[in-house]
C-alpha cells in the first residue's frame, strides 16, 4: 500500500481569528506556538509591523499578542502572523459605534460562532472511532496517486469559511451529492471588473490538501474567461467518484491583498445493485433468427444494448459458464486471436487494453500482513491501541511519533502476540494528537491520532455589575472541571494578563480582577470555555465632585510669575488645563502640578502669548473652572538692529521704509518728529505709520534735504520710551574730467585723469575705463575690476587705428555718467628685430651679410635697414650705410684685413628703430677656402627615366668657396651646346634639354672644382619610348576550337624592357579586332573557344613601360576552324614536357637606399613546377622579421625593407628551388644617411652587428 502523504506540522497551537470591533476601540489578536520563546513576526498587508503607539506587540512564553489601538476604517485589512514556515492570515473589521449595547452584541457575534461544538461523527456499530465519517479517509486514485490525507474538523473549517465576507466571488460552489462511479462538477465565478490580472484560484480537500497536484484521470481543474461579461470561471470536475471522495472541500481565490474562500461538501452514495454482466455474452454476435423478419437487419451487430439494459438482459447462451478474463490471463499472446474467434469476441483490442490494466497488481508488502488504519480518534483521558500484523515476526520494529522514536514508558506500552505488534497510549492528552509511524525493516506505514477534548461547561454564570471609578472589581464564574482553560473577553476582544487585568483560578472558580476601575472599563465582559460562554455587563460611574476653591482673574506684569490654583473634593481626580479652548501641556515655562486635592498652573515668565482665558476641566466630569489672565508692560523701542550703524543711509531717488519694533501692553501711542516738526500719519512724501507690533517711517523718492536727525516717542499707561535717529541721503558721483593720453605704443597707450568735483557724499571706490574706435559708436569696457588709481594703460589695440577713451567714477551708490572722450590718438610701434642674420661671405677687406625681414612690421611699415659694426676691443658702433637700405643683403667694405668685427642690423620706420639683431661671434676679415661638395638630389641617385619629347631639367646644388668651377661631360665627352643648355650659379648648376631624344640617354658626369680640390657625381639618364611591333607572328597549330600562336620579340624595345604582349583576333568576314589576352609575358600562347566554321587573323602588340607599340604584327595566314563531321585523322603528338628548371629572367640590381625610407629589391623567375622563393641576407635566410616583407606575383619576386638603417646594408640574394633544380641571383645594397656609431650603441644595437657591417663596408661614412 502506498504511504499516504503527510501533513506539514503547524508551528501554531492556537491561531488568531478574524475580529470585528467598533471604531476607536482596541483589537487584540492572540496566537500560541508549540515552542516557548519562538520567533513570531506580524504583518499588515504583507508588510512587517513594528511596535509603536498604534501597534502593541507582546510575547510571553508560548503566547503572542498583537493589539491594534484606536481602530479605524483604515485598519480594516488582512493581517498575518508568521512563525518559521507557518503563516496564518486573519482580518480586522471596524464598524461605527451606534450604541454601547449594540456595539457589545455585534462585537460578540463573530466570537460566539466558533464556540459551538462540532457535531460528533457517526460511529460504527462496534463503537470504534475508525469510521469514514469520523476519521479522514485516504482518497487513493488508480495506480499511484494519493490525494487525500484527512478532512478538517467543522470548527477549523468554520474559521476558513467567512460566508459573511465575499469580496471576490459572485457565484460560490454549492454542496452536492453524487453516486459512486458518476461525475460531478463544482463551479466558482469571479468578476474581473476591478482586477487588472487573472486571480489565483486553489481547490482544497479538508484543511490543507491542495488538489492541484492530484489532477489527472479522476480530477480535472479548468479555468475560462468571458471577455464580454468579464467573468472568470473556475471548475473542479470529479470523474467516476468513489466512496472515499466524500468530505469537506474549500475553494480559495486571491488577488494581491484580496482574499475570498468558500467551503462546500461532497456526499457520495452507493449505486443500486444490478445484475452481473456476462462480458463474453455481451461481446458475442447475435445469431440470425430462424425465420425472416425485422431481426435480419441487425444480423452481425454487437449487442451493446445488453450492456445498457441490465434489467431486460436474458440468458441466451447455453455454453458452459467460464471466465474470458481467466482465459486471456493464462494464455500466451499468440493465442489471443484464437480465443477471440472461438468465443465470438470482436473487440479484442479493447479487451487487451483492459487486461493490461488488470495485470497491474499492487505489490504486496513483504514486512506487513496488515498495516495501520489511516486514522484513529480517542477522547481525552482515554487510551488508544495501534495494532499491526507482521508477515515476518523476526523483523526489527520501531514506533515513531512526529518523527521521534517512542521508547517504552508507563504512558507508552509495547505488546507482542504472535505476529501482532501493539502500541498502547494511556491517558491521551492533546499532546498525543500527532502523526504516528511504524517501521519494519525498510518498510513503513503511518497513521494519525486525533484526540478529542470533552467540552468544559459553565456551572455558575457571570453577573451584571455597577461600580464606581477607583474601586476594585472582581468578576467570578464556575466551570465543570478543575483547572480548565477559560478565556476572558471584553467587547469581543480577548483579554490577556496585564497590570490592568489579572486572573485567578481556584479549583473550578475563575475570577477576572480589575484592581482600580476606570470609565474605560465599562463594557460587556464574557468568559468562554470549550462548552459554552457567559456574559455580563459592567458599568463604571464617576463619584460626585465638589469645588472647594475656584480660579480667580489675575493681572500680571510682563516677565513676572502667574499662578492659577483650584481645589476639588476628590484627591484622585485628574484634569486638563485649557487656554482659549486649546489644551495646555507642561513645559519649561509652564508648570502643571496636582497634589492631593489641589491643581495648580504656574506661568514662570508672563508674556503676551500667555494672555487669555484659562479653563480647568476635571477628568470624567462636565464641570469647568475658568479665569482671565491679563498682562501689562511698559512700552519699549527695539533698536538693536540699528546699533551697529550710527546713521541710516539711503540712496537719492529711492524709497526709505524704516521699521522700528515696538512692545508694550496695552498698545502705546507713537509720535515721529524731525526737529520740532511732527510727522503726520497722512503726510505726503514723508509720513509715519503705526502697527500693533512696530512703527514705520516712510520717505518716497528720497532727496538731499531729507538728511538730518529724527526723534520717535512711544507712551502708554505703564510708561514712556524715546530714541534719536539720523538719516543720510547719498548719490552717485559727478563724471570725471576728460582723460589725457600721455604716451602711445604699438598696441597700448598710457592715460591719466582727475577725480570728479562731487563724490555723491560717499568715497570714490574706483574708476572704469572704456575705449572705442573713432569711427565707431560702440564703447568697450577695458577693466572688469575697478581701477583705484587715476592712471591706466589700455592694451590690445590695433596699430594704426585712431582711438578715444573715457572714464566713469564709482562709489558705494553706483557709477557716474561717463566723462568727455579724450583726444583721438593712433597706436604706432617700431618693427621687431630682423631675423636670421648670417655672414654670407668674407674677403680680405669686406664682409657680406644677409638677413630676413622682421616677423612683425606693424602699421607704420618698414622704411629700411641700418647696418652697424664695431671692432673687437672697442665699444664704438660705426654706421656702415649713411642711407637706409631696403634690401636684406649688404656688404661692408673698407675693413682692415685680419681684424675681427661685431655686426648688427636694425629695422627703421616712422615709430623709430627696432631692437638690433647681432652676430653672437666676431667675424674675422679674411677670405676662407671651403672644399667643394655636390649635394645630389635623391631622385638622381638612381636611373633618371624620361620619355622621348619630354624636357629634361636637372638642378644640382653644391657648395664651395671661392666660387667653384663646374664641368659637365657625357660618357666622357663634352656636352653638345646646341642641344644641351648649362646654367651655373654660386650654389647650384642646371642642365636643361628642351626636348629629349633617345640619343640623350647616357651617363652624365658633374665635376665641381675649387683650386685643386674637386668633387664628382654621375647621373644616369634613360630616355625611353614605345617599342616596335614583334618581328614575326606565326600560327603554329590548329585543333578543335584552339589556335597556337608564336612570335619573336620586337627589333626595337624603345630603350626599355618589354613588359608584355597584347594579342587580338579578327574574323575574316568583318575584320573587327577584339582583344583576347593582355599583359602576356611569353612569346607563345593558345587562343581557345573560337567559333567553329569561322576564319581568324591574329595580331600582337609589344608593351613596355611607355605603353603598347603603335603598330602590331599580323599573321600572314588565317586560321580556319574546321566543322565537325570531317574525317580528319589527327596526327600523333608526343606529350610536351612543360617542366622547367628555375631560371631568373630578370636579376637583382645593386641598390643604394636612403636611411629611413622604404627600399625594395625586385627580380623575376620562371620554372615548372612553381619554384619556392627564399630570400637571404649575407647568406642567412630571412624569416619572421617584421622589417622585411616578401611578395611573389606572376613570377615577379619583391623584397621590401621597411625604413632601413645602415646596418641593413649588405649582400642580398634570392634563391628559387623546385624538384628539377635551383637558381640564385644576388645584389649589394648600401644604406646612406642614418645614425653615427654612438647613437647606434645608445639605441641598443649590438656591437657585433655593427662590426660585421663595418667589415662589409655597408655602414655610414664616419663622422
Amino acid at each position: 500500500m502506498p504511504e499516504p502523504a503527510k501533513k506539514a506540522a503547524s508551528a501554531f497551537t492556537k491561531k488568531p481569528k478574524t475580529l470585528e470591533v467598533t471604531s476607536g476601540s482596541a483589537a487584540e489578536f492572540v496566537a500560541e506556538t508549540g515552542k516557548a520563546d519562538a520567533k513570531v513576526k506580524w504583518q499588515r498587508d504583507g508588510k512587517d509591523i513594528q511596535a509603536s503607539d498604534k501597534y502593541a506587540i507582546k510575547s510571553e512564553g508560548v503566547q503572542h499578542a498583537l493589539t491594534v489601538n484606536n481602530a479605524t476604517k483604515e485598519d480594516e485589512v488582512v493581517y498575518a502572523v508568521i512563525c518559521g514556515a507557518s503563516k496564518v492570515k486573519f482580518e480586522l473589521k471596524v464598524k461605527q459605534e451606534e450604541g454601547k449595547e449594540a456595539a457589545g452584541s455585534q462585537a460578540n457575534a463573530p466570537a460566539a460562532a466558533p464556540a459551538e461544538p462540532a457535531a460528533p461523527a457517526e460511529q460504527k456499530e462496534d463503537g470504534s472511532a475508525n469510521s469514514a465519517a469520523e476519521e479522514p479517509p485516504t482518497l487513493q486514485l488508480p495506480d499511484t496517486q494519493v490525494w487525500s490525507c484527512g478532512e478538517a474538523a467543522t470548527e477549523e473549517l468554520a474559521k476558513l469559511d467567512d460566508s459573511n465576507r465575499s469580496t471576490l466571488f459572485i457565484e460560490k460552489p454549492q454542496s452536492g451529492t453524487v453516486t459512486v462511479g458518476a461525475d460531478i462538477t463544482f463551479v466558482a465565478k469571479v468578476e474581473a471588473k476591478d482586477l487588472l490580472r487573472k486571480p489565483n484560484a486553489k481547490w482544497f480537500k479538508g484543511k490543507w490538501l491542495d488538489l492541484a497536484s492530484k489532477a489527472g484521470k479522476h480530477l480535472q481543474l479548468k479555468e475560462s474567461f468571458d471577455r464580454i461579461t468579464r467573468i472568470h470561471t473556475f471548475e473542479m470536475q470529479i470523474i467516476k467518484a468513489k466512496d472515499n471522495y466524500a468530505g469537506n472541500y474549500r475553494c480559495e481565490v486571491t488577488w494581491k491583498d484580496k482574499f475570498d474562500s468558500c467551503i462546500f461538501d461532497l456526499e457520495v452514495i452507493e449505486a443500486p445493485e444490478v445484475q452481473q454482466i456476462d462480458i463474453r455474452a455481451a461481446f458475442k454476435r447475435r445469431a440470425a433468427p430462424v425465420s425472416g423478419g425485422d431481426g435480419q437487419d441487425d444480423a452481425g451487430e454487437l449487442d451493446f444494448s445488453g450492456l445498457l439494459k441490465h434489467r431486460e438482459m436474458k440468458e441466451e447462451s447455453t455454453e458452459p459458464d467460464f471466465d474470458v478474463w481467466e482465459l486471456l490471463k493464462n494464455a500466451q499472446p499468440n493465442e489471443y486471436e484464437k480465443i477471440a474467434f472461438e468465443h465470438g469476441i470482436t473487440d479484442l483490442r479493447g479487451l487487451l487494453k483492459r487486461l493490461k490494466r488488470i495485470k497491474r497488481e499492487e505489490k504486496k508488502s513483504a514486512a506487513f500482513a496488515k498495516i495501520l488504519d489511516p486514522g484513529y480518534q480517542a477522547e481525552k483521558g482515554d487510551k488508544i491501541r495501534f495494532v499491526v500484523d507482521l508477515a515476518d515476526p523476526t523483523v526489527d520494529l520501531k514506533w515513531y511519533r512526529n518523527g521521534q522514536e517512542i521508547r517504552p514508558s508507563p504512558k507508552y506500552i509495547f505488546e507482542h502476540k504472535g505476529t501482532l505488534r501493539m502500541l498502547t497510549i494511556k491517558n491521551c492528552t492533546m499532546a498525543d494528537d500527532a502523526a504516528y509511524q511504524v517501521s519494519a525493516g525498510d518498510e513503513k506505514c503511518t497513521t494519525e491520532l486525533f484526540v478529542k477534548e470533552p467540552p468544559v461547561l459553565i456551572t455558575r454564570v457571570l453577573e451584571d455589575r455597577n461600580e464606581l471609578v477607583g474601586e476594585r472589581v472582581e468578576l467570578e464564574c464556575e466551570v465543570s472541571e478543575e483547572n480548565a482553560q477559560v478565556k476572558w473577553y471584553k467587547n469581543g476582544i480577548e483579554l490577556g494578563a496585564s497590570p490592568k487585568h489579572r486572573f485567578r483560578t481556584e479549583g473550578k472558580k475563575h475570577c477576572l480582577i480589575i484592581p482600580e476601575a476606570s470609565k474605560a472599563d465599562s463594557g460587556t465582559y464574557s468568559v468562554k470555555t470549550t462548552g459554552g460562554q457567559s456574559k455580563a455587563v459592567m458599568k463604571v460611574d464617576m463619584k460626585p465632585l465638589k469645588i472647594l476653591q475656584n480660579l480667580t482673574d489675575q493681572v500680571v506684569r510682563a516677565g513676572q510669575q502667574a499662578v492659577l490654583e483650584c481645589e476639588l473634593s476628590e484627591a484622585n481626580v485628574g484634569g486638563k488645563w485649557y487656554k482659549n479652548g486649546q489644551m495646555i501641556y507642561a513645559s519649561e515655562l509652564i508648570k502643571i502640578t496636582h497634589r492631593k486635592k489641589v491643581h495648580k498652573l504656574v506661568v514662570e515668565k508672563m508674556a503676551l502669548d500667555d494672555d487669555g482665558d484659562y479653563t480647568f476641566v476635571p477628568d470624567g466630569y462636565s464641570v469647568q473652572l475658568g479665569a482671565k489672565v491679563r498682562m501689562i508692560d511698559s512700552p519699549k523701542l527695539h533698536l538693536d538692529h540699528l546699533s551697529k550703524t550710527p546713521e541710516i543711509v539711503v540712496v537719492a531717488g529711492n524709497k526709505l521704509r524704516l521699521d522700528i519694533p515696538v512692545t508694550g501692553e496695552p498698545l502705546p501711542k507713537i509720535v515721529w518728529m524731525k526737529g520740532e516738526k511732527v510727522i503726520m500719519d497722512t503726510g505726503g512724501r514723508v509720513k509715519a505709520e503705526s502697527f500693533p507690533d512696530h512703527t514705520s517711517l516712510v520717505i518716497e523718492m528720497a532727496e538731499k534735504d531729507d538728511s538730518g536727525p529724527y526723534k520717535i516717542v512711544v507712551q502708554n499707561e505703564a510708561g514712556e520710551d524715546s530714541a534719536q535717529l539720523k538719516i543720510k541721503v547719498v548719490d552717485v558721483p559727478d563724471p570725471p574730467a576728460p582723460p589725457i593720453v600721455t604716451e602711445v605704443g604699438g598696441d597700448w597707450c598710457s592715460m591719466m585723469w582727475n577725480p570728479p568735483d562731487y563724490d555723491g557724499s560717499s568715497p570714490i571706490l574706483g574708476y572704469v575705463i572704456e575705449r572705442k574706435k573713432k569711427q565707431s559708436s560702440r564703447w568697450m569696457r577695458l577693466n572688469f575690476d575697478v581701477c583705484k588709481e587715476m592712471t591706466f594703460e589700455p592694451k590690445n589695440m590695433i596699430e594704426g587705428i585712431p582711438y578715444e577713451v573715457r572714464v566713469f567714477a564709482i562709489n558705494a551708490i553706483g557709477m557716474s555718467k561717463p566723462s568727455e572722450p579724450s583726444k583721438a590718438f593712433v597706436p604706432l610701434a617700431p618693427t621687431s628685430e630682423p631675423t636670421l642674420l648670417s655672414c654670407d661671405g668674407v674677403t680680405d677687406t669686406s664682409v657680406s651679410l644677409k638677413w630676413r625681414p622682421p616677423e612683425r612690421i606693424g602699421a607704420a611699415g618698414l622704411n629700411g635697414y641700418r647696418i652697424e659694426y664695431c671692432l673687437e676691443g672697442t665699444n664704438e658702433w660705426i654706421v656702415s650705410n649713411s642711407e637706409l637700405t631696403d634690401k636684406t643683403k649688404y656688404t661692408i667694405n673698407g675693413l682692415p684685413t685680419g681684424e675681427k668685427i661685431f655686426v648688427r642690423v636694425k629695422a627703421v620706420n616712422v615709430a623709430g628703430e627696432s631692437p638690433p639683431i647681432s652676430m653672437t661671434t666676431a667675424i674675422l676679415v679674411k677670405e676662407v677656402v671651403e672644399p667643394p661638395k655636390i649635394r645630389l638630389p635623391r631622385q638622381l641617385k638612381q636611373t633618371y627615366i624620361r620619355k622621348v619629347g619630354e624636357p629634361l631639367n636637372l638642378l644640382i646644388p653644391f657648395q664651395g668657396k671661392p666660387r667653384p668651377k663646374v664641368i659637365w661631360t657625357k660618357d666622357g665627352d663634352p656636352l653638345d651646346s646646341n642641344t644641351v643648355n648649362i646654367r651655373n650659379t654660386d650654389a647650384d648648376t642646371v642642365l636643361f634639354i628642351r626636348k629629349t631624344e633617345r640619343k640623350h640617354s647616357g651617363n652624365y658626369e658633374l665635376t665641381v672644382q675649387v683650386e685643386k680640390i674637386q668633387d664628382k657625381a654621375t647621373i644616369v639618364v634613360q630616355v625611353v619610348e614605345k617599342p616596335g611591333p614583334p618581328m614575326t607572328v606565326k600560327i603554329v597549330d590548329i585543333w578543335d576550337t584552339n589556335v597556337a600562336l608564336e612570335w619573336s620579340p620586337p627589333k626595337d624595345d624603345g630603350n626599355a624592357a618589354i613588359t608584355g604582349y597584347t594579342i587580338q583576333k579578327a574574323d575574316k568576314k568583318t575584320m573587327d579586332w577584339y582583344t583576347v589576352i593582355e599583359h602576356y609575358h611569353r612569346n607563345n600562347c593558345v587562343i581557345t573557344e573560337l567559333i567553329i566554321g569561322n576564319e581568324y587573323y591574329f595580331r600582337v602588340f609589344s608593351e613596355n613601360m611607355c605603353g603598347l607599340s603603335d603598330d602590331a604584327t599580323v599573321t600572314k595566314n588565317s586560321a580556319l576552324i574546321q566543322k565537325e563531321g570531317l574525317a580528319l585523322k589527327p596526327p600523333k603528338y608526343n606529350d610536351f614536357d612543360f617542366q622547367e628548371v628555375p631560371k631568373f629572367t630578370h636579376p637583382l640590381i645593386n641598390t643604394v637606399a636612403v636611411a629611413g625610407y622604404n627600399a625594395t629589391l625586385n627580380c623575376s623567375v620562371r620554372g615548372n613546377p612553381k619554384p619556392k622563393i627564399c630570400w637571404m641576407k649575407n647568406r642567412m635566410i630571412i624569416e619572421n622579421d617584421p622589417r622585411y616583407r616578401m611578395f611573389s606575383n606572376q613570377g615577379v619576386c619583391t623584397l621590401e625593407i621597411r625604413k632601413p638603417s645602415p646596418y641593413d646594408g649588405g649582400l642580398y640574394s634570392c634563391k628559387a628551388i623546385n624538384a628539377l633544380g635551383e637558381d640564385e641571383v644576388e645584389c649589394k645594397m648600401e644604406v646612406k644617411g642614418g645614425l653615427p656609431l654612438q647613437e647606434l650603441l645608445m639605441q641598443g644595437v649590438p656591437l657585433t652587428i655593427i662590426d660585421s657591417y663595418r667589415n662589409l663596408k655597408t655602414i655610414l661614412p664616419p663622422k
